[in-house]
């Protein structure tokens, strides 16, 4: 029996083909509403999702759950467990009696996230980075705090692979930006919770168009990666009122080092040539 949502979202997506029609769309619904989920009776989930209640209980068997509110439990804590609003996180901060040792708690969640982070996607970051290798073109998107995470990993790809871009949306232009996704490309997504809606409507942008997508997120039911191709999870704890990006950086990092290696010998003469252009136009201080 799946112990918690994240579990619960990876078992659907598993079984999902396998499941009939009726318990397919019962188990859409609750992975694209857990919200509602968590609020509502089982007759109004139902009747959401158009289905009969008793094939959500036959649902919640199928999935390991003695019944219904077993299952829904899962969605409850869910919620609980919401990142807190950055405001009550900077409040405890202020209030607290520890501002001596933040540093060293900052270093010590930094490296908790890193070592946890790198456990976690050791295979799929060699999978992701195939992914990518086979691509067109490649598209990056991360906004607000994710931006600098998605220019990172722009800027150290595009050293040695030009078809490389970044989705910002200056000014208003990302719908005009997303009519550049083709089939043939592939899309890399960075965000968390809480999810921008600009992250949101660029991986579905992909799905539409056709691109493979990859997102580098912090769940696997984020919904950049529910129907993602390949899904990077990093942890973000932090001490401070501001969760750490410090893992997502490192996967964006090490997912470039994985795909200079690919690329093999052509990457590093890109690379050279690379170089060569920045020094020869004056880039860096002599």
């Amino acid at each position: 029996m799946p112990e918690s949502f994240d579990q619960l979202a990876a078992l659907i997506r598993a079984r999902f083909s396998d499941l009939s029609p009726q318990f397919q769309t019962g188990a859409a619904f609750l992975l694209d509403h857990p919200d509602e989920v968590a609020v509502s009776s089982m007759r109004k989930v139902a009747e959401r999702a158009q289905v009969q209640p008793a094939s959500l209980v036959r649902l919640s068997q199928q999935l390991g759950f003695p019944g219904w509110n077993e299952l829904r439990d899962l969605f409850v804590a869910r919620v609980r467990t919401r990142p807190e609003p950055l405001s009550s996180r900077a409040r405890s901060l202020v209030a607290g009696s520890a501002k001596d040792a933040l540093a060293h708690d900052l270093l010590v969640a930094q490296q908790h996230n890193l070592d946890a982070s790198a456990a976690h996607n050791a295979r799929t970051m060699v999978e992701a980075a195939r992914v990518l290798k086979k691509a067109k073109h490649v598209h990056v998107a991360g906004f607000r705090s994710c931006y600098a995470v998605a220019f990172g990993l722009v800027y150290g790809y595009r050293l040695f692979r030009p078809s490389v871009s970044l989705l910002g949306g200056e000014a208003g232009t990302l719908e005009m930006q997303l009519l550049g996704i083709e089939r043939d490309s592939a899309t890399i997504v960075v965000s968390f919770a809480p999810y921008s809606v600009e992250a949101v409507r660029v991986a579905e942008a992909a799905l539409e168009k056709g691109s493979r997508l990859i997102a580098i997120t912090d769940s696997a039911v984020a919904p950049i990666a529910l129907n993602a191709d390949k899904v990077l999870i990093f942890t973000h704890e932090s001490p401070s009122f501001f969760p750490s990006l410090v893992a997502a950086t490192a996967l964006a990092e090490s997912l470039v080092a994985h795909l200079l290696a690919l690329e093999g010998a052509g990457a590093v003469a890109q690379l050279e040539q690379s170089e060569r252009t920045l020094n020869a136009r004056g880039a860096y201080v002599p």
